[in-house]
């Protein structure tokens, strides 16, 4: 079984997506979650599938890996030609995502996302700001709640905004407090366990004309003050860890 180490920077990842282990450092992430490769883990709205490229592969011979992404049925235009893309991409390379189980989530008509407590972990990256945007962020953190077994690990990364940010920071611009998410987690049921700062970045004002996708990798702004951002580089993120309360 590869490493965590080796999988971020193996043969089957781009050297585009390899480049931003920089900024997402995705084995000290992993670490801090708790991952281990007999685990039970559900990746929630996985895109393009950046960290599946390293999560799946780990525990493919002795866990279980759920991809909780769009569904065919979902509302907004880019969503179904992405989960599209996630398949056809998991499908081109069975001896790495071949026990791969896509489940659907988009709340509130589709939201099993595995059996019920069934899960060792869940894991969303970059998400939050996007089911505040849609005002369903309890729905989502309820969700998770439910297929997570009794000690099961939540883990989140997200964009910080300034703690001080109202609601219509975290509506637009794609930032939101640590505050709020733990709130979230909490009024989920949740017991918040740790933070870590792998994900900081002090160079991030975290305030920017076109929110946090003026940052690199998006460049929003195209060439307006491009190497400004780039100096910046990727967004000051939040790294949090939770837990189901044991019954």
């Amino acid at each position: 079984m590869l490493s965590l180490q080796e999988l971020s920077v193996g043969a089957h990842r781009s050297a585009v997506n390899i480049a931003r282990n920089e900024f997402r450092h995705p084995v000290e992430t992993l670490e801090f979650f708790g991952l281990k490769p007999d685990m039970t883990v559900i990746e929630i709205l996985p895109s393009t599938g950046w960290y599946t490229e390293i999560i799946a592969p780990y525990v493919r011979d002795h866990g279980k890996f759920y991809a909780a992404h769009f569904s065919p049925n979902a509302s907004l235009s880019y969503m179904a030609p992405n989960l599209r893309a996630f398949e056809a991409k998991i499908t081109a390379e069975p001896e790495l995502y071949g026990r791969i189980t896509v489940r659907h989530l988009n709340p509130p008509h589709e939201v099993v996302i595995a059996p019920p407590a069934s899960a060792d972990m869940a894991l969303t990256f970059r998400n939050v700001h996007n089911w505040i945007m849609a005002g369903q962020e309890r729905e989502f953190f309820a969700t998770f709640f439910a297929a997570l077994k009794p000690g099961g690990i939540l883990g989140i990364v997200e964009h910080r905004a300034r703690p001080d940010a109202d609601m219509e920071v975290m509506r637009t611009s794609g930032y939101v407090t640590e505050d709020y998410v733990i709130q979230l987690a909490t009024e989920a049921g949740f017991e918040f366990v740790d933070k870590s700062e792998i994900n900081a970045n002090a160079k991030d004002p975290t305030v920017h004309p076109e929110g946090v996708w003026t940052l690199p990798p998006n460049y929003r702004l195209g060439d307006v003050d491009r190497a400004k951002y780039t100096a910046i580089g990727e967004s000051d993120r939040m790294t949090l860890k939770f837990v189901k309360p044991a019954m």
